[in-house]
């Protein structure tokens, strides 16, 4: 498998605000974890002046401003070493895969999103972000790898509740975009070999039917099923995968950690631009994250 890819979301647990989705996709021969960058890269959110922290998005951000210079500092560095051009958080919202992005009509009836930022970075200097960026490169260089896919996949909150009244299963809507997701680097990247990384899914610990769904006149191997991991082989033509659903992804796995970071920086932004927008209409209500206890204060 020469392809390491993971994805993760943020956003499936709160009240208000949108569904997010990283994913990213690393070309590398051989294995692929945080020791492979070792210059750049860290897990350890106190070595952030010098490297990018990835790890579970609970733990790179935090509500002060050296968290949110942390998160966007390993969010934008790595979207460009992907090839993503971040201008301003509309271009974030273009990184999705083909037919994930919203399209202008389903904005429109969010109206908050137009107070997305135009210019990014919000929270670190462009400087840093260079400093960052040439640090990354020369590791990427030395561990002969590249980052070949980065972005997220923002679900405006009505086109997440129209997925809701559709399926009438929060599980099932949360497959409907993720599988969106794996089919599109299976795709891309399946020639090369693709190990593929996810959270679990809520409880569920059987994938093996929903992934013969996802790619027609495939071959699913079940390789392992528990209530900790379940691990597949899915073949299709010259295509392979070998992906796992597993509790802690994140810690197990750069590109899905990477996945979790650039979905809560996402959401940071547009929740942002959503308190910015109700702010202006009802002055001196506090902002609010989405959770489900402070959504209700907000409401009400």
């Amino acid at each position: 498998m020469k392809v390491h890819a993971g994805l993760d979301e943020a956003g499936y647990g709160p009240m208000l605000g949108p569904l997010t989705i990283g994913f990213s996709a690393f070309r590398r021969a051989g294995t692929l974890d945080w020791s492979t960058f070792p210059d750049a890269v860290s897990d350890a959110p106190g070595q952030d002046r010098e490297r990018l922290v990835v790890a579970d998005s609970k733990k790179v951000f935090t509500r002060n401003p050296r968290g949110a210079r942390r998160l966007e500092a390993t969010a934008l560095t790595f979207l460009s070493a992907g090839g993503a051009t971040i201008q301003g958080a509309a271009d974030l919202l273009k990184s999705a895969p083909e037919g994930l992005a919203p399209t202008a009509g389903v904005l429109s009836h969010h109206p908050w999103y137009a107070s997305l930022p135009g210019e990014l970075p919000l929270h670190c200097t462009r400087s840093e972000l260079s400093e960052h960026r040439h640090r990354l490169e020369a590791s990427l260089a030395t561990a002969s790898a590249e980052v070949v896919a980065a972005g997220v996949a923002v679900i405006p909150a009505g086109a997440l509740n129209e997925s809701f009244r559709q399926t009438d299963n929060k599980g099932t809507t949360l497959w409907s975009f993720h599988s969106r997701v794996i089919l599109d680097l299976f795709e891309r990247f399946g020639e090369e070999g693709l190990d593929f990384t996810c959270d679990r899914l809520g409880g569920r610990a059987r994938y093996g039917r929903a992934l013969s769904v996802l790619v027609p006149f495939s071959t699913v191997r079940v390789l392992s099923e528990s209530r900790q991991e379940s691990h597949y082989l899915v073949t299709s033509g010259e295509r392979r995968m070998r992906i796992r659903f597993v509790q802690k992804g994140d810690t197990l796995s750069l590109p899905t950690a990477l996945g979790s970071c650039f979905a809560k920086y996402a959401r940071e932004l547009v929740m942002g631009a959503f308190n910015e927008h109700f702010g202006a209409a009802c002055p001196g209500v506090r902002p609010t994250a989405g959770y489900v206890t402070d959504a209700r204060r907000w409401l009400e």
